[in-house]
């Protein structure tokens, strides 16, 4: 009912605003033979997180290209996910009022420090004893667990991924996030995680690539996971040689490297090892504003106002903070090209969208998006074409996903379902598909650690592999086809569903032809001949959940798991079979 709602909303939208009039270009899906819901369902596949129940038919109603629009100008009214995020309060705290709230670990054993439950840190008595104590301290000051701040990372994910209006948006959010990938698992970047996909990723994942750049450089989550925050000149250091103390600083190429080789140019950008070192001299100096309150730096700044931070060359922006003290000032060559002595601040963006605007940034970063809406494997012609609109718009990503969808290469039917969808593009397609109501969020985040992505936990900075073969083997089949039971026959804490509703309560004559008439429902506008017969044995096996349980593997996430006793019938076996079946996993 609120579904239809939705859609009544977009008709009187159109019908006010004149959505017709807004492209004049007609999507090129009809020359290579789609049907009007064939092509929406595809744009739905590769531009949202999945098709929700009638959704093709809306979108067919609205116009593909309207609709792509829409998606493009991320407005829509977002109420619904809005009321299932007011329960999570740390989405609307600043860098300051997360790092002072939930502790991370140097900040509790400093706590634990000042209330002498530690010596030199080293724990008084029994370990058991030391949590509880440092727990009671905790509460009692009013700081929380950094482990609840990383839950409801996770939960917002889950439920705006499902639940926002402006899926094409969300996509991106997870696209450029694990792009430009930082990870909770590092102690000094764990607070900002949140901030970081909020602030820097989610307001530019459609503008120009290099204000998203800029703006994932200079958070401290990438200031920190990738230790550019400690980065300093040399010559400013004298302290920093070989009979240094372990805690001296000096040069850090971490962030050089991967802004070349992960962010821009890519590994075969053109780059060589003496433009890393170089790179790092012209960061050095961005860091990170001190914001623990009881942090020395942060009581000396504060003390100091705009003028006087002026006059000694720092650069303060938000939770960035850029120190000239600790910059490297003599002249540089990156790339074949000369950046003058005494460059300060402004070097270091002169060369962040220097690198931006490399040729090399351009087909790289093209032919990763083509990789992830199109093909693993995309045709040259298609990134040719994205590439020069990247370059002729200074790098505007709404423009080169417009080219890409133009692109005949978009539509050709070799590529139709070629991509293999992610743990979490997989769970969440089954939520929008059965418009499942999920209540306990973190209960998905564990089946897509089961099945392989944990994410936010990605330890390495090139994110995720974005290639079928990451995702798919014997193991990881098994355990989609276990989650797909598990999810429909409502065994997963907080996750519920009406299947009937799906289907108007019309109740299949039996297992094969309800076999038929959810695979429509669940995977719309697909020739679901050669994957119905695979499935039927499985539907007509009533052991088939007992025996994919026992096949699949089993490892300490799956130990962890809780599972309600859920409602095991006809109708829930064969759409959690359909769930787990291949043509699922495919987008």
């Amino acid at each position: 009912m609120k579904f239809a709602k939705g859609i009544l909303f977009c008709l009187v939208i159109i019908a006010t605003f004149g959505f017709s009039s807004l492209v004049d270009e007609p999507i090129p899906y009809k020359k290579f033979g789609y049907t009007p819901q064939q092509a929406a369902a595809r744009l739905l596949d590769r531009f949202s997180f999945g098709a929700k129940p009638s959704q093709v038919d809306a979108v067919v109603n609205m116009g593909l290209e309207n609709w792509l629009e829409q998606q493009f100008a991320a407005n829509l009214p977002n109420e619904g996910l809005n009321k299932r995020l007011a329960a999570f309060k740390s989405l609307t705290l600043t860098n300051d009022t997360i790092v002072n709230t939930y502790l991370n670990a140097g900040q509790v054993i400093r706590l634990a420090s000042r209330k002498g439950i530690i010596n030199r840190d080293s724990i008084k008595g029994d370990p058991k004893e030391y949590r509880e104590q440092v727990r009671v301290i905790m509460e009692q000051e009013g700081y929380k667990p950094i482990l609840e701040l990383h839950r409801e990372l996770v939960n917002q994910k889950v439920l705006s991924a499902a639940y926002s209006n402006n899926q094409l948006q969300e996509v991106l959010t997870d696209f450029w996030f694990n792009h430009f990938n930082v990870s909770v698992t590092k102690n000094q970047c764990q607070q900002y995680v949140y901030t970081y996909e909020r602030d820097a990723i989610r307001p530019n994942v459609m503008g120009k690539f290099k204000d998203l750049l800029l703006a994932t450089a200079q958070h401290p989550a990438m200031l920190e996971y990738l230790d550019n925050a400690s980065s300093v000149s040399i010559k400013n250091q004298p302290r920093a040689n070989m009979a240094a103390p372990r805690n001296a600083r000096g040069l850090n190429e971490n962030y050089a490297r991967e802004v070349m080789e992960l962010h821009t140019l890519g590994v075969d950008g053109g780059y060589t090892q003496a433009d890393v070192t170089t790179v790092a001299k012209a960061l050095t100096g961005w860091t990170v504003m001190p914001l623990a309150k009881d942090a020395p730096a942060r009581n000396l700044l504060e003390r100091l106002n705009p003028a006087q931070l002026e006059r000694r060359g720092f650069v303060l922006k938000g939770d960035f903070l850029f120190r000239a003290d600790q910059h490297d000032n003599e002249p540089k060559t990156i790339l074949n090209k000369n950046f003058p002595a005494n460059g300060g601040y402004q070097e270091g963006i002169d060369v962040l969208t220097m690198l931006a605007e490399h040729p090399s940034t351009a087909k790289f970063i093209c032919t990763k998006l083509a990789t992830r809406f199109v093909s693993d494997t995309p045709s040259a012609s298609l990134i040719k074409n994205m590439v020069k609109t990247f370059q002729s718009t200074d790098g505007d990503i709404k423009a080169v996903l417009r080219t890409m969808v133009y692109d005949p290469a978009f539509w050709k039917k070799s590529v139709s379902h070629e991509k293999v969808k992610s743990p979490f593009e997989m769970v969440i397609s089954a939520v929008r598909a059965t418009n499942a109501q999920v209540i306990q969020p973190f209960q998905l985040f564990n089946w897509c650690t089961k099945m392989g992505q944990r994410f936010y936990y990605y330890q390495a900075p090139t994110g995720f592999p974005d290639r079928a073969s990451n995702w798919i083997n014997t193991g990881a089949l098994l355990n989609r086809m276990n989650f797909g039971l598990a999810f429909a026959s409502q065994k997963i804490p907080g996750v519920r569903m009406d299947l009937a509703a799906l289907n108007n309560y019309h109740e299949p004559e039996s297992a094969i032809d309800a076999l038929t008439v959810y695979s429509n429902i669940l995977l719309p506008q697909r020739d679901h001949a050669a994957n119905i017969k695979r499935l039927i044995p499985l539907v007509n096996d009533e052991a088939v959940e007992e025996k994919i349980s026992k096949a699949a593997i089993v490892d300490k996430a799956a130990e962890q798991m809780t599972l309600d006793k859920g409602t095991k019938n006809m109708l829930s076996q064969v759409v959690g079979i359909i769930i787990g079946s291949p043509e699922f996993q495919r987008k």
